[in-house]
C-alpha cells in the first residue's frame, strides 16, 4: 500500500514526499500539473474517476485543504479503503469553533465525516509569505502591507512537513487520530521586525510601507477573490497590533526539537531576496 501526497508542487508536499521516501516508504505524489514532477501522477480532485484511480491501493493521504472538492475526496477515500487522512488546514479553522464559514473549517468538517482516521494540521502564518514580498522588493524596493505592527508567529514550511511526516509514520490507530494540531513558529514578531531582519541578513534595503485600510483594500482586493475574506483578514491583523501571538508547542511536542526561527528560514532562502 502507498501513501498519497497531494498538491505535489507545493513546498510542504515536496518536503513530506522527501521525508517519507527517506524513511523507506512507498509514496505516490499527485498534482493537477504533474508534467515537471518526476514520478507524479495527474489528479483532478473534481473528477470522481481521477480520484478513484489515484487512490487505488493507497492507505494514507496527505491532503491539501480544498472545500470545493472535499466531499468528493471523502467519498472516494471511503470507497478506496483509505485508513488515514492528514489534512493541511489552517489556524483560522482552530478559531472557527463551528460558528462561521471559514473554508478550512468547512473542509475539516467534511473530511472528518469519513470512517478513516483523521488528523488536522492547523498552521498559522507561513514564513514562505516572505517569498511574495520579494516580488515587490525587486520591483519597487518596498514591502507594502497594512498593520505592520500586528504580531504573528510565522512557521517554517519544513516544520509543518516534519509534523505531517511523524503523524504518517505513526499511522492510523495512534495518538493522532481525531486530533486538531494548531501550529506556530517559536517566536511572536511583527511584520515590521521581519522586514528589518530581511535587510539585516541579506543586505537588501527595503522600505516598509504601512498601508491604510483604504489602500489595503485597493491593493489587496485584486488578489483575493472573496472580499469578505479580505475583511476578515484585515480585522484579524488589526486585533493583533500590540498583542503577542500565542506560541503553540505542537512542533516541539511531535518532533522533539524546537521550531525553526525566521532567521533560519532566511538563511535557507537567501536567494529569494539576493538573486
Amino acid at each position: 500500500m502507498s501513501i498519497l501526497v497531494t498538491g505535489g508542487r507545493g513546498k510542504i508536499a515536496r518536503a513530506v514526499h522527501t521525508g517519507l521516501t527517506a524513511a523507506g516508504l512507498d509514496v505516490r505524489v499527485a498534482s493537477r500539473e504533474p508534467a515537471d514532477l518526476p514520478g507524479a501522477v495527474a489528479l483532478d480532485t473534481t473528477d470522481p474517476a481521477s480520484l478513484a484511480a489515484v487512490l487505488k491501493d493507497v492507505s494514507q493521504v496527505f491532503l491539501y485543504s480544498d472545500p470545493s472538492s472535499a466531499a468528493l475526496f471523502a467519498e472516494a477515500a471511503e470507497a478506496a479503503g483509505v485508513k488515514q487522512v492528514v489534512l493541511l488546514s489552517s489556524l483560522a479553522s482552530h478559531a472557527d469553533n463551528g460558528n462561521s464559514a471559514d473554508p478550512h473549517a468547512e473542509t475539516e468538517r467534511t473530511i472528518a465525516a469519513g470512517s478513516y482516521a483523521t488528523t488536522f494540521l492547523q498552521p498559522g502564518t507561513f514564513m514562505t509569505n516572505a517569498i511574495y514580498w520579494s516580488y515587490s522588493v525587486r520591483a519597487t524596493g518596498q514591502i507594502r502591507l497594512p498593520y505592520l505592527d500586528a504580531e504573528e508567529a510565522p512557521i517554517h514550511e519544513q516544520d509543518i512537513a516534519d509534523v505531517a511526516i511523524q503523524v504518517l509514520l505513526d499511522g492510523p490507530g495512534d495518538r493522532h487520530d481525531g486530533k486538531h494540531y494548531p501550529m506556530t513558529g517559536p517566536e511572536s514578531m511583527t511584520r515590521r521586525h521581519q522586514i528589518e531582519l530581511i535587510t539585516e541578513l541579506t543586505g537588501v534595503p527595503i522600505k516598509a510601507v504601512d498601508l491604510t485600510l483604504e489602500q489595503a483594500r485597493e491593493e489587496m482586493g485584486s488578489s483575493m477573490r472573496n472580499p469578505a475574506q479580505l475583511e476578515l483578514l484585515l480585522s484579524y491583523w488589526a486585533s493583533r497590533v500590540g498583542s503577542p501571538h500565542p506560541i503553540e508547542p505542537t512542533v516541539e511536542l511531535l518532533t522533539a526539537r524546537p521550531g525553526r526561527t525566521f532567521p533560519t528560514w532566511l538563511h535557507d532562502h537567501l536567494d529569494v531576496f539576493t538573486r
